[in-house]
């Protein structure tokens, strides 16, 4: 239950990050590091439910 809480808030922050990409910041010149941030987010949020349905964590 609790993999899932954390999953949940890992998706949470990196739907945040990406929203402000393409919104406030999309103008700073750093704009592609904040998005290369909340891919990996989502990638760690993905292996984490992976592994929860896989029977590993």
């Amino acid at each position: 239950m609790l993999l899932w809480v954390l999953v949940g808030f890992i998706v949470l922050s990196a739907t945040g990050v990406l929203s402000l990409t393409f919104g406030v910041l999309r103008g700073t010149p750093k704009v592609g590091t904040f998005r290369l941030i909340a891919g990996v987010q989502y990638l760690a949020a993905l292996v984490l439910a992976g592994a929860r349905l896989a029977g590993k964590a």
